[in-house]
């Protein structure tokens, strides 16, 4: 009789359960001697393939061949405490520095071309120059029309706006649970039909707006996003607090799951950014780790 118990109060959590999908880890990248990576926090990939790394150490954003050959630093001396990573359609690199509330924008030969913000000071808006200004800017992304949105999250709860040239044009989003509300806007992307998608990462959510900033959509029951990649047929969350990786349908619906917390190869703590490849390899970030795990499902598990 317990037996017959036991079987029936498991039938739901079966029914509920995610498959989970195989992974064959990768020894991607090929550091030269004497350098490591800090703890990693943001991961891009332009239109060759490349990788492009941002972590807490020296050398603290750097680009990788698509075979994983170490190319090249971009930055020294500039960036600071770099944490959003993203390249526009251009191949400019874009880099958000929380410690300096700054937003920049690097062109191919590694030169700044664009600065948001300004250096040194938080806040939301400079009266005495018309500057909008950021509190610890996470992130940053952009529409199919060039436009800039940065994930003003760690001390402003909001999302801003600009031109492709960098002129403001709106913000949304202060400090809340409600919708259009944020509680740390930790990382922003933008589709190929321009909706916008906010991690809101201590809600445990994602909130979806349209490029307007009007409020479409929200998931939840998602585990903790930490990071968001989205292409056009798939969608990966990185779970920072259980260090599992999500594959999402476009309901927001968890699909497949894999990964899990530790130290262990293809185990990730505080995975905090994700990006995947056009191969079909998935990079992730594992800030306390101090490691880009590079991961290849072996199986869908649908």
């Amino acid at each position: 009789m317990k037996k017959i118990l036991f079987f029936l109060l498991l039938i739901p959590c079966l029914a509920n359960a995610q498959p989970a999908w195989d992974l064959k880890p990768v020894d991607f990248f090929k550091l030269p001697d004497g350098k490591s990576f800090g703890e990693t926090v943001g991961l891009a990939i332009d239109s060759h393939q490349h990788v492009y790394v941002c972590h807490r150490g020296p050398d603290n954003l750097m680009e990788f061949d698509e075979t994983g050959k170490f190319i090249r630093t971009i930055g020294n001396g500039i960036l600071k405490s770099p944490h959003g990573l993203n390249i526009d359609k251009d191949d400019n690199v874009w880099v958000t520095d929380v410690e300096q509330h700054l937003v920049f924008r690097f062109n191919k030969r590694g030169q700044v071309t664009l600065v948001l913000g300004r250096i040194n000071v938080a806040g939301e808006w400079l009266k005495s120059q018309n500057i909008a200004l950021f509190n610890r800017p996470a992130d940053v992304a952009f529409d199919s029309n060039g436009n800039i949105y940065v994930a003003d999250g760690y001390g402003n709860s909001r999302v801003v706006k600009f031109n492709k040239d960098g002129n403001f044009i709106k913000a949304w989003g202060v400090k809340g649970s409600g919708n259009g509300e944020f509680n740390l806007v930790h990382n922003v992307v933008v589709d190929p039909k321009n909706t916008v998608y906010i991690v809101d990462r201590e809600n445990r959510r994602i909130q979806l707006f349209n490029a307007d900033g009007e409020y479409l959509d929200q998931w939840n029951n998602i585990g903790n996003p930490y990071g968001l990649d989205i292409s056009k047929e798939r969608i990966f969350i990185a779970d920072g607090i259980n260090g599992t990786i999500s594959e999402l349908d476009h309901s927001g619906k968890i699909v497949a799951q894999f990964g899990s917390a530790g130290k262990a190869s293809a185990q990730m703590l505080m995975a905090h950014a994700i990006v995947a490849a056009s191969d079909n390899k998935i990079f992730v970030a594992s800030t306390i780790n101090w490691r880009v795990e590079c991961l290849i499902p072996a199986t869908s598990g649908k």
